[in-house]
């Protein structure tokens, strides 16, 4: 029987496809500094992760049993992917599980932002009702608004399609130039709508009301948008994150913010997860979320189906 460790969890779904197979799910959290002891005591054969545990050269050098880690989940920055597959293990994820809910988290920031919504709760209860009537009462609707999407992959063409929806009008940025025809649903018909992409962020920044980031952490660690890109952005932009944690410089965000060069961001991810800086989540004109993109039920079981059904399909019933 093959024992997998579902370090950071799997759908109940999933566990299920799994021992109905045959296979033995293990979903205790083990602390990264213990992870190599217990898959060698455990003879551990697949580690299943998401975003907290990390698998890196010391993962696959010291487990000569792994023969497979799977990430639930898109961006796969959290395992030394081609390391782990010149030794022979087979390294995969998820990556179109979750871009309908990371999109739909992206869309809700949206809505929050241009309605103030994130600061409006934390002041309701004690704040004065005219005062904020009139500190919110200045907020803006999506529709005719310009949503630039960098990173025009999955989860990017899933949000365009969400933001059409909607009314707005999209331009995307990518590292390749291509045209995506956007299927949208409208009362079970299907449309479909080509976009294509510039490789010219720094054109494209000034033309957009909104700007919602898709892309995996730089290899070299660099932030994709720094002072230089928040400063070509109209000031009353607003930009979401809900790619990667450092692909926006976090300090010049609150130096834009404090300083007016643009209106507002929403963030569901951070450079210090899982203590982010404070100033960021107090920050009035931020609207924050735990890093919870592909936590929806309905994601995590679509997760944990195609785990499970990868692994049966590569190594049977048992």
């Amino acid at each position: 029987m093959i024992k997998i460790l579902a370090n950071d969890g799997i759908a109940e779904s999933g566990k299920k496809l799994l021992q109905d197979a045959g296979y033995q799910v293990i979903t205790d959290k083990v602390a990264q500094e213990d992870l190599i002891d217990f898959i060698n005591r455990e003879n551990i054969e697949i580690l299943l992760v998401r975003s907290a545990t990390k698998v890196r050269k010391d993962i696959f050098d010291g487990c000569e049993k792994l023969k497979m880690v799977g990430r639930g989940g898109v961006g796969m920055d959290n395992i030394d992917v081609e390391y782990g597959r010149s030794k022979g293990v087979d390294v995969f994820n998820t990556p179109a599980s979750s871009s309908q809910s990371v999109a739909e988290l992206v869309m809700g920031h949206l809505f929050a932002s241009c309605r103030f919504l994130n600061d409006s709760y934390r002041n309701m209860a004690s704040g004065d009702f005219k005062a904020l009537k009139k500190k919110y009462g200045k907020g803006i609707e999506l529709r005719g608004k310009t949503l630039l999407i960098v990173g025009f992959g999955r989860i990017g063409q899933s949000l365009a399609s969400y933001a059409l929806c909607c009314g707005m009008k999209i331009i995307a940025d990518d590292a390749f130039s291509f045209t995506a025809n956007v299927k949208v649903d409208v009362n079970g018909t299907e449309l479909s709508f080509p976009i294509s992409t510039t490789t010219d962020l720094k054109n494209m920044l000034p033309k957009a009301d909104f700007i919602s980031l898709h892309v995996p952490k730089q290899a070299d660690g660099s932030a994709v948008i720094t002072k230089a890109e928040l400063e070509l952005m109209k000031p009353s932009a607003f930009i979401v994150n809900a790619s990667r944690g450092g692909v926006i410089d976090e300090n010049d965000l609150i130096e834009a913010l404090d300083n007016n060069v643009i209106a507002g961001a929403a963030l569901d991810v951070y450079e210090n997860e899982p203590t982010p800086n404070p100033k960021l989540l107090n920050h009035p004109k931020i609207a924050t979320s735990p890093h919870i993109g592909a936590a929806t039920q309905e994601a995590q079981d679509r997760i944990g189906e195609e785990i499970a059904t990868k692994i049966i399909t590569t190594y049977g019933k048992q």
